[in-house]
């Protein structure tokens, strides 16, 4: 069974400001890099448009028509500090959601076990009526709420190791008992939430947060024994990945040290849970990470790792 890639054009429309870190060029560098020789075993895929009612798994219908009505008046404009909101920007934002949601789909239907979502922008920010941090629609978030909602599952895991704290992807399943989400991110740093004490409406929130500087080796202790025991005390029958690159050393937002070595790492022991309770199901999805040599290179280790490990 090959690895599935879902990603579209439409993702390169949503356009930011000269010098905004969030730039188009992140994911052409990202797909450019999984269309190398040594990923010629991928199989690729369109990302379909999401719907208003998948969108609405998350997001308040206020937020859903505030976005639209921006889009409606074809004027390019700020709705956060950070988050600019173009021409293009919608169409995207759909694609994004939608990647996830047909990523869902294809893991659970057993045509794929692993799938890639190469999209932006990315989601982990976006909260229920509020764009923030270059997110507008909740990705992974929407995703595991489809997988309860019309799959009917009951135990989906959503793991964030992001260098910045997926504030809204917990925001949008604080109160959603059958989802874990376990997010290990740099403190402190924007967006300065993800406190330990921070555990959602039903202890479904696991946050670690981890001391500017702190290396591979470090890490893995950390993931050994504060993420990895959840997991598996929870046994998810869906394992989400939001795949954030900018913990590596070379990224200019952030100040963790990891390398290409250590995302391959974590894949790896993230695959040996979704083997071990999810019949092989894990959905990953592209966030962050800002320098463009450390994101092609760390993705393409990442990917590299859903190939080897998909039946």
């Amino acid at each position: 069974m090959s690895t599935l890639i879902l990603s579209h054009n439409d993702c390169l429309k949503h356009v930011e400001p000269a010098g905004h870190p969030e730039r188009v060029k992140r994911l052409e560098k990202v797909l450019d890099v999984l269309k190398l020789s040594i990923f010629n075993d991928l199989t690729w895929k369109e990302a379909p448009l999401a719907k208003k009612e998948q969108i609405a798994l998350c997001h308040s219908s206020d937020y859903i028509n505030k976005i639209e009505k921006i889009y409606t008046s074809n004027t390019p404009s700020q709705i956060d500090a950070d988050t600019y909101f173009g021409t293009g920007s919608l169409v995207a934002a759909k694609r994004a959601v939608g990647a996830n949601i047909l990523a869902v789909d294809s893991v659970i239907s057993g045509e794929f076990d692993k799938v890639f979502a190469a999209i932006r922008p990315p989601g982990h920010h976006a909260e229920n009526s509020k764009a923030m941090g270059f997110c507008i629609f909740g990705n992974v978030a929407i995703a595991a709420k489809y997988a309860i909602e019309i799959h009917g599952l009951n135990r989906v895991a959503v793991v964030d190791f992001d260098v910045h704290h997926g504030n809204g992807t917990q925001d949008l399943l604080w109160d959603e008992p059958r989802t874990l989400f376990c997010s290990m991110h740099q403190s402190p740093l924007w967006p300065g939430s993800g406190q330990k004490d921070e555990t959602g409406g039903f202890n479904n929130i696991i946050n670690i947060p981890v001391d500017p500087e702190t290396d591979g080796e470090k890490i893995k202790v950390i993931f050994n024994n504060s993420i990895l025991p959840k997991l598996e005390s929870f046994r998810p029958e869906l394992l989400i990945i939001s795949a954030g690159f900018d913990a590596h050393a070379d990224d200019p937002l952030a100040n963790l040290n990891l390398v290409e070595e250590d995302y391959a790492w974590i894949t790896h022991k993230l695959c040996d849970v979704a083997e071990k309770y999810c019949n092989g199901r894990l959905v990953s999805s592209l966030e962050g990470g800002y320098n463009l040599e450390a994101l092609a290179a760390s993705v393409a280790a990442h990917v590299n790792v859903l190939m080897e490990r998909s039946k």
